[in-house]
């Protein structure tokens, strides 16, 4: 077997490090490293991630102030396993991630000679870590379940995906000048360049939701804005635009013609029909008044999302505009 060396960033993550670092500790393939970028913490996580430096082969790097991407490349960079796992803090593995991401890789390495047909990226996976019912309404109307997902079209976040070294060097690592929506960009790399994903179902990472509307609003907002500035999406961000207008004028219209109020009914049962379809089983055995509150959340959160994201990306847009000529020589 290859040596994995596994690689994340943090900052300011002391309250939940320690999970995640218990979870490589139980992991069923050991990883050769763990590489960690701290970006300046200033909350105790250092302190607790060289508590488990006895437990676990950890090198920490300290980089004050860099970004995701910049601690993504420096952990790569430092690296000397020919295969890189990533993750995130704040989430914890699956007891067989690394075991199940790293094993096509390895067939890859070992055989001689290569072929294209070795994948050279594998894409794990992710599921909603709820602790409330906020948390559990949040992951099933924004987060797909695992049978909605197209293996061909799936681009794995960073937090539950595995690499070979050559890959990562031959795409010039993650785009240091986004500081969100760096891994999709690193993926798009990735498949321009010819490397061939394999999709692994089982190499799962829980995350926790976050926990309240204005957390949600905020990272959704980062996540439009960086599509914005990656030139990410725009068709998909054009629809939702689109979208809004015209219902917003058949609401409107509605006070002078009731009948298109209901066309507005049918549209949206039509928004809310796939969170509700995720929701409803995992609410199944709560007590009434949890399982009314999670189903009256789920309208709040849709809304709030695409808001975020309508808000986020022209501010993205914007920026991608006003150092174009800096991306350009990129």
């Amino acid at each position: 077997m290859q040596k994995v060396s596994l690689v994340a960033t943090v900052l300011n993550e002391a309250g939940t490090v320690a999970g995640l670092l218990d979870s490589i500790l139980a992991q069923s393939r050991q990883p050769g490293e763990v590489v960690i970028v701290d970006g300046g913490s200033s909350d105790g996580t250092l302190e607790v991630l060289q508590s488990f430096s006895e437990r676990l082969p950890l090198r920490i790097i300290v980089a004050p102030d860099c970004n995701i991407a910049q601690g993504r490349n420096l952990a790569i960079g430092s690296a000397h396993g020919p295969i890189i796992a990533s993750t995130d803090a704040g989430v914890r593995l699956d007891p067989q991630w690394l075991a199940e991401l790293a094993k096509l890789l390895d067939e890859g390495l070992e055989s001689v000679p290569t072929t294209s047909n070795q994948p050279s990226v594998a894409a794990g996976f992710f599921l909603a870590d709820a602790r409330t019912v906020f948390e559990t309404a949040l992951g099933a109307t924004v987060l797909p379940d695992i049978e909605e997902i197209d293996p061909n079209k799936f681009l794995p976040s960073s937090r539950s995906i595995a690499f070979t070294k050559e890959a990562w060097q031959r795409v010039g690592g993650y785009p240091e000048w986004l500081d969100y929506c760096e891994d999709l960009v690193f993926d798009f790399k990735l498949r321009r360049a010819g490397f061939r994903f394999a999709w692994v179902p089982r190499a799962i990472v829980y995350f926790r939701p976050r926990p309240s509307l204005r957390a949600f609003f905020r990272q959704y907002y980062r996540y439009a804005r960086g599509d914005g500035k990656a030139d990410l999406w725009f068709w998909r961000h054009l629809a939702r635009y689109s979208a809004f207008t015209i219902a917003l004028l058949i609401v409107i219209g509605g006070f002078w013609f009731p009948p298109l109020w209901a066309l507005a009914i049918l549209g949206g049962l039509a928004y809310l029909y796939r969170p509700y379809k995720r929701l409803l089983p995992r609410v199944a055995t709560l007590p009434w008044t949890k399982r009314i509150a999670a189903i009256l959340h789920v309208p709040l959160i849709r809304l709030c999302g695409d808001l975020a994201k309508m808000a986020g990306y022209p501010v993205g847009v914007c920026w991608r505009m006003g150092h174009r000529k800096r991306l350009d020589r990129a």
